[in-house]
């Protein structure tokens, strides 16, 4: 039997920490990877802090609290926003398809989603992505990359080792 996959949700929003906005992105990642039967090994709100968001992201890896982290928030364009950058600074491999397809795809419902400098990548056994910040940014990019993550979640961390079998 395989081992339950697990993943932790960061929210970087710095009215959500400081209890002035309710972190719908999120619950709603929280909900729809419990409904997908993966195990939520961490949750938490923190500040648009580019050292705190680099030291939770390495809290996370190096403990092996999760094999996927999905953050959402601080990809935009201000000055607040430096999610990416703590990530970047992070992450030991670069695995650019899965913001590159929330920018292309996002872009037929939304101008506004080539605005969005989240990146992903992988630090030791752990893949990192970043999401927007808008519940409608996380809906429609969770839809968007959901399908491979579990088979690129189990090739990373070897719970399977056949990359080419059974694709559609």
């Amino acid at each position: 039997m395989k081992k339950q996959l697990r993943v932790a949700v960061i929210t970087i929003s710095q009215k959500g920490y400081l209890g002035q906005r309710e972190d719908r992105s999120g619950k709603y990642i929280v909900g729809y990877f419990k409904q997908k039967g993966w195990e939520i090994s961490y949750y938490k709100i923190i500040p648009d802090d580019q050292k705190m968001i680099s030291g939770e992201l390495r809290q996370i890896t190096d403990g092996l609290k999760a094999d996927l982290i999905l953050t959402t928030g601080g990809t935009g364009f201000s000055s607040l926003d430096v999610t990416p950058e703590a990530t970047e600074e992070v992450i030991e491999k670069k695995v650019p398809g899965f913001s590159e397809i929330i920018r292309i795809e996002g872009q037929k419902k939304t101008p506004r989603s080539i605005l969005s400098r989240g990146i992903s990548g992988i630090r030791k056994s752990t893949l990192i992505i970043n999401l927007p910040g808008s519940i409608k940014g996380v809906k429609d990019s969770l839809d968007l990359i959901y399908r491979p993550l579990p088979h690129g979640v189990d090739i990373l961390t070897g719970r399977d080792t056949e990359c080419g079998q059974g694709q559609d």
